[in-house]
């Protein structure tokens, strides 16, 4: 039988000792509700014609919910960081627009705003066309899903410029002191020193953003674009069937962000400070 040295052995005993620092080999309880949603989902798309017609018709929906969601995250992630880094720049002009951005985009609802990228931006766009007689600006329309990924993208770098300016903020200012007296430059400093440390504080509330993304993505459906909730509107349209319809997309969704969430605390365990 292999025997751990005594200092390994007195180092994992003390790290025992730590709140939520000890090791574990259970499990996170709450996969079984994912695995309970997945095995429901399994069993009425098998033995239930009606639901296997409606999974086949929204499956493509899936697909978009999933494409948009995950654009629209890496976009907003780097929206949020400009963002942050404008907010806390000692810049007059970039700290200006930062925080009219931030302050403006989070007072107007996300259903509005995607309304204004489809509807109204294309027609500013033609109308400029129109006055100055270029013709592809004339005949410009919109593509709705780059304008639904626009859309999410512009809102959700609002909330995500602060989640990350507070994050920034939370590093002691030592830090960058350390940094700046070791010859670094600022960008330096953020870049090596301040980023890789707010970057472990923010994770929680940034996984938390995706989950949340994921389930807004399903106003674009109101902006023409085919997710898995307009799928739903258009087989209930078809089949005047709203009970399982609704249900099902319901139980799609609800698989999506379990499974989400789950993830982004795992990440959190991986990642806390107490490792």
């Amino acid at each position: 039988m292999e025997t751990k040295p005594p200092l390994v052995a007195e180092e994992e005993r003390k790290l025992a000792l730590i709140p939520g620092a000890e090791p574990s080999t259970y499990m996170d309880p709450w996969w079984w509700l994912v695995i309970l949603a997945v095995a429901l989902a399994l069993v009425l798309i098998f033995t239930q014609p009606d639901y296997q017609s409606i999974f086949h018709f929204i499956l493509p929906g899936i697909k978009i919910t999933a494409s948009v969601t995950f654009a629209s995250y890496f976009l907003m992630l780097i929206v949020g960081m400009i963002g942050a880094l404008g907010r806390l720049s000692k810049n007059f002009i970039f700290h200006g627009l930062s925080s009219l951005y931030v302050e403006i985009v989070r007072g107007i609802p996300l259903l509005v705003q995607l309304i204004i990228w489809y509807y109204v931006v294309p027609s500013v766009i033609q109308k400029i066309g129109n006055d100055t007689g270029i013709g592809f600006l004339m005949n410009y329309r919109a593509n709705p899903l780059i304008m639904a990924v626009v859309g999410l993208t512009f809102c959700y770098g609002a909330y995500m410029s602060e989640i990350f300016r507070a994050g920034i903020q939370s590093i002691p200012k030592g830090q960058m002191e350390a940094a700046r007296s070791l010859g670094m430059s600022y960008f330096q400093a953020m870049r090596h020193i301040i980023l890789p440390q707010a970057i472990r504080v923010v994770l929680p509330p940034v996984g938390n953003e995706f989950v949340s993304l994921l389930k807004d993505s399903s106003l674009v459906s109101v902006v023409a674009v085919a997710d898995m909730t307009r799928r739903g509107q258009e087989y209930m349209a078809t089949h005047f069937n709203p009970i399982p319809v609704w249900l099902f997309v319901a139980l799609m969704y609800l698989i999506l962000t379990l499974f989400s969430s789950r993830l982004v605390s795992w990440l959190e365990k991986r990642t806390r400070f107490e490792r």
